[in-house]
């Protein structure tokens, strides 16, 4: 009914384990989430994380969502893990969300990563900076 129209969903995600952060976001999920249908469909995606655990929001008591509080939107393409992968992936999504492992086996969960093209950091009202994908 929605075909063609874009929508946001929350996904746990983790860059690696706490003391091995890689920058990469990986994904533990499921082909019956209508979100990850459709990024085997085209796996053009953003995802925005905001400034929630930084030091100028909570010492100032700014709410997250304010403009004065940095977010980071990075955008590209989701891939399937790939098997040479796949270990690295468990030990980051397992060490950060240890609930995960049990969730239902049925639900046929695999592993995403976002292969990053292009990355914007809003820090104040309206402005965007773009970063190098490098950096």
């Amino acid at each position: 009914q929605i075909q063609g129209m874009p929508y946001g969903n929350c996904l746990l995600l983790s860059d690696g384990p706490v003391n091995n952060s890689t920058g990469i976001p990986f994904f533990y999920v499921t082909p019956k989430d209508n979100t990850v249908t459709d990024l085997l469909k085209n796996p053009m995606a953003s995802l925005t994380l905001p400034e929630a655990d930084g030091n100028f929001c909570r010492k100032n008591v700014i709410d997250p969502e304010d403009p004065r509080c940095a977010r980071l939107t990075l955008m590209g393409q989701m891939v399937t893990v790939p098997p040479e992968e796949v270990e690295f992936a468990k030990q980051a999504m397992f060490s950060r969300h240890p609930v995960v492992r049990k969730w239902p086996r049925s639900y046929e969960w695999f592993f995403m990563k976002m292969n990053i093209e292009h990355i914007w950091l809003q820090s104040w009202y309206g402005e965007v900076s773009p970063i190098a994908v490098e950096e």
